[in-house]
């Protein structure tokens, strides 16, 4: 398979078009945002990173049951993927309080929480991804009842999934964010899983391994997103 058009550049990845019309190809790059593309800059082999880990988790995932994009890695940096129509939803899945639930709600980060919270975004950078529900997600159009019931199935599987398979690692999933997609009429995990969409903290030390030491200047971000990627690799 060879990238014919570019479909799509993001923040940190390129879509391009294949031969078939029912595959895609994604390049993960290494530039960096936060704060809805505010704060900028670039994390050295942060997408060869990200394209490991993403799909590592993902064919682990195909075989507990969620089904995913993944096809095939190309090479260090693309994938081809399935072309799936993504949904215009952030899936956001809480474990402990952190970031900006924290402060939503004033619970001190690093509080584990009674139970599972998800949470869903409108994905548009132009409004900031604001919160919605239920009720915006049907009113505005922006998937079916079916649908949704659907990716919270598959959220909540995912996040139990990853749950002991990081800890086994030494690594506490946090939270993270998903986005799903239609491929056939059907609803899929898509985008990626890796320290840009996931908090992961070490689970002895409580040392932040994921995209908050770029958003928080806390240094030695190459070599923590190296790290992570050694560990899920055991």
């Amino acid at each position: 398979m060879e990238k014919l058009e570019m479909l799509y550049e993001g923040k940190a990845k390129k879509v391009y078009k294949t031969e078939d019309e029912k595959r895609y190809i994604v390049a993960y790059k290494d530039d960096a945002t936060a704060f809805n593309g505010l704060k900028k800059g670039s994390i050295a082999d942060k997408g060869i990173v990200n394209n490991k880990m993403s799909n590592l988790l993902f064919a682990m995932l195909e075989e507990k049951g969620v089904p995913t994009h993944f096809e095939k890695e190309l090479n260090d940096r693309d994938t081809l993927v399935k072309a799936v129509k993504i949904l215009p939803l952030e899936v956001i899945v809480r474990n402990v309080a952190a970031g900006s639930l924290s402060k939503r709600l004033g619970i001190e980060e690093g509080v584990q929480m009674k139970s599972t919270v998800l949470e869903f975004s409108y994905k548009n950078d132009e409004l900031g991804d604001p919160m919605i529900n239920d009720y915006h997600i049907e009113a505005m159009s922006l998937a079916t009842k079916e649908q949704v019931e659907k990716v919270k199935e598959y959220a909540f599987k995912v996040n139990e999934v990853l749950k002991g398979f990081f800890m086994e690692r030494g690594l506490k999933l946090i939270d993270f964010k998903l986005e799903f997609g239609i491929f056939e009429d059907k609803v899929i995990l898509a985008d990626e899983i890796s320290p840009d969409t996931c908090r992961l903290w070490d689970a002895q030390t409580n040392k932040k391994m994921d995209k908050d030491r770029f958003r928080r200047d806390l240094g030695d971000v190459e070599k923590t997103y190296q790290e992570v990627l050694e560990r899920i690799n055991k």
